[in-house]
């Protein structure tokens, strides 16, 4: 197969969350853990830092990543989803894995992947590990997909492990109160293993608490640090909580013995999209006007967000936005600010947000604005309409800005 026929395969063949929802979301590791015995357990042959959490883990990941370039080791990269190119999710130094190496995995295993019935996250985490062992990585950055505990990242024996912080969402998987889903994040959380957790909140600490002392896992509060933030390349507000957690992190790890200079956290930590290119994240695709896009799709991302919006100056405000249908959409809208021009849209995916529904919801509450076939008409028609002294946000969800970034 070619590659593009590979990529087709896999995204018609195995049921994938991203697309489908709740129809791809296994409720047990059994399929993983074949997999990972029929690739001779890859998973540990490299070292790991397992990252979980709400928001904040995909920026965290790639910021540690980087920082760990920087001391000269060979750095593995695991995240999801992708924004433009499948191989985005795996990466060594900031390249992604070769088209090559994605087709001769697949092939070699499609037989395995249908007569087992692995879902896309599954073959993609065998396909991650494999390759960080077959390349010798010293150290891996592997994000979580969904969850924690149940999550196919979750064989792993990491080095260290992160938690970012919690918020409602995926509810429909991980429990509706914010306790229950500390605990599902909580499961990778392992024995005698550090554990840093990056934001404090009354009623998620003491389910960490518990569950570190259960597994005598030493714990670490990021947001208790008071050593000065270093700066980064990702401009987001809400990167600071990040920035604090990557410094906890380095701070752990230096007392376990790896190396890492204050040169190499603050050059690392300054080259984030050079060393790893992240994207998607408060990234500016234009200057006047100012457009910006940025990933946020939840309740806890997007209040970050729209905050920063109120600190730009600008004439008028346009916002090109879209969903997916499993968020608790009309509290997410209620964040967003009436002053604005809306340009509603939805995404090229199944469980998209119908516009016709998003529009209708907005109304209610008294956001206003015009209802578009597909993204990229919602952006072009927010183009023209803004002046230079005008500012675009572009967003609401992953997908969203994807398709914008395409």
């Amino acid at each position: 197969m070619t590659y593009q026929e590979t990529l087709n395969w896999l995204f018609v063949q195995l049921p994938m969350y991203q697309r489908q929802g709740g129809a791809a979301y296994k409720k047990d590791l059994s399929n993983t853990l074949k997999l990972a015995k029929k690739l001779g357990n890859p998973e540990n042959t490299f070292q790991s830092i397992h990252v979980a959490g709400t928001n904040g883990k995909g920026s965290t990941s790639h910021m540690l990543a980087s920082v760990l370039q920087e001391t000269g080791l060979k750095v593995g990269l695991y995240t999801s989803p992708h924004l433009k190119d499948f191989r985005e999710r795996i990466k060594i130094n900031g390249q992604n894995i070769s088209k090559k190496y994605v087709v001769d995995f697949v092939e070699e295993y499609n037989l395995f992947f249908e007569e087992n019935s692995l879902s896309f996250f599954e073959m993609t985490v065998g396909l991650a590990f494999q390759y960080f062992s077959d390349e010798k990585v010293d150290i891996a950055l592997v994000e979580v997909g969904l969850g924690g505990r149940l999550d196919s990242t979750n064989i792993l024996a990491p080095i260290l492990s992160v938690i970012t912080n919690i918020g409602l969402d995926h509810t429909q998987f991980l429990g509706t109160t914010v306790e229950a889903i500390a605990a599902e994040k909580g499961g990778v959380i392992k024995e005698k293993t550090p554990v840093v957790i990056g934001e404090y909140h009354p009623k998620t600490f003491p389910v960490f608490q518990k569950l570190a002392q259960d597994k005598k896992a030493p714990l670490y509060l990021a947001s208790k640090q008071k050593k000065q933030i270093y700066p980064s390349d990702l401009k987001g507000s809400y990167q600071t909580h990040n920035i604090k957690t990557v410094q906890t992190v380095v701070e752990v790890l230096r007392d376990s013995g790896v190396s890492i200079s204050e040169e190499a956290l603050g050059n690392g930590l300054l080259k984030v999209v050079e060393n790893t290119g992240l994207l998607g994240r408060w990234q500016e695709l234009g200057t006047a006007p100012k457009i910006i896009c940025d990933t946020a799709h939840n309740k806890e991302g997007l209040t970050y967000t729209l905050q920063q919006i109120t600190t730009e100056k600008y004439q008028k405000l346009h916002i090109v936005l879209g969903m997916v249908n499993d968020k608790d959409f009309s509290e997410i809208l209620s964040l967003f600010p009436k002053e604005a021009n809306y340009y509603f849209c939805a995404p090229n995916l199944g469980r998209a947000l119908a516009v016709e529904d998003l529009q209708k919801q907005a109304k209610k509450i008294g956001l206003q604005g015009r209802g578009f076939t597909t993204v990229n008409q919602a952006y072009k028609e927010a183009k023209i309409n803004a002046s230079k002294e005008d500012f675009i946000y572009i967003g609401g969800s992953t997908f969203v800005v994807a398709e914008i970034l395409e």
